[in-house]
């Protein structure tokens, strides 16, 4: 058991749900992406998504592109960020992903990856375009190294697909709560309780549920349907707002301990099992 899962296995025994922040690394910078990281950690997130800056996204919307490319034009690659979390690792613990596009992947090399990523203090990698059947190598690399790595199922995915995913994910199912790319919006897509009830009936792993979150009342909801809650755009956003002022990492704190707060607002547990 890795970070990851001890961390969904405690949070189970303790009836509380995940919060999942979501950052760009590289935006502004990576020693501002690493005192995020630990500024998330002490406001109340359970494991952080480190984004992985790519110049071709199919999944992202708008901010989170926007994001890329201010990390891009600052040089960031998957290697530094690789060494970023080393750095990260000095000051905190927290659970942390990399979310890359498989591109970065192979051009870094899939074991060497894996195996410095293990080194420096990495716990999972998420590859939104990498699909299980094409993702043999990556996933027994990831399991050599003690890596976890996590596969996304969306509302059109069949009862095989999600069946699939749940075979081949560990750590958790990312389960994407629209048909469309990432981005905040004003509440969750219609059908969502319906698509993770699907979801649930077909996976004993934990969910995570992503895409559109914006608000504590909005995590609070999601936290009723799912086993983690990962809000990216919104705080994305937050950071585009406050670009460059001194207060960036206070400011961006409180409103993902905001977020926490919606999630520990009392709703029904439904942890598998």
């Amino acid at each position: 058991m890795n970070r990851i899962e001890e961390t969904f296995a405690t949070l189970k025994s303790a009836e509380r749900k995940a919060l999942v922040p979501y950052i760009m690394a590289g935006d502004p910078d990576l020693e501002t992406t690493a005192d995020l990281v630990v500024e998330l950690d002490r406001r109340g997130a359970d494991l952080v998504e480190l984004g992985v800056p790519f110049s071709d996204p199919i999944a992202d919307g708008p901010t989170i592109q926007r994001a890329a490319l201010r990390a891009l034009d600052q040089g960031t690659t998957l290697r530094n960020i690789v060494g970023t979390v080393g750095s990260i690792r000095e000051r905190s613990d927290i659970p942390i992903v990399l979310m890359t596009y498989y591109n970065p992947v192979l051009a870094y090399g899939i074991e060497d990856l894996c195996r410095d990523a293990v080194r420096t203090g990495v716990d999972g990698l998420i590859v939104p375009d990498l699909p299980p059947e094409e993702g043999g190598d990556l996933s027994d690399a990831c399991r050599r190294h003690g890596l976890t790595v996590v596969f996304l199922v969306a509302p059109t995915s069949t009862k095989a697909r999600i069946e699939l995913v749940g075979r081949h994910t560990t750590g958790f199912v990312y389960c994407v709560s629209l048909t469309g790319v990432t981005g905040a919006r004003g509440k969750l897509a219609d059908g969502v309780d319906e698509f993770m009830a699907l979801v649930r009936s077909h996976t004993d792993r934990p969910l995570g549920l992503g895409f559109g979150i914006s608000s504590p009342e909005q995590a609070n909801e999601a936290a009723r349907l799912a086993d983690g809650v990962i809000v990216g755009s919104a705080i994305i956003n937050v950071m585009e707002e406050h670009a460059g002022e001194p207060d960036l990492i206070r400011t961006v704190g409180e409103y993902v301990a905001s977020l926490r707060a919606g999630i520990d607002r009392k709703n029904p547990v439904t942890a598998p099992g």
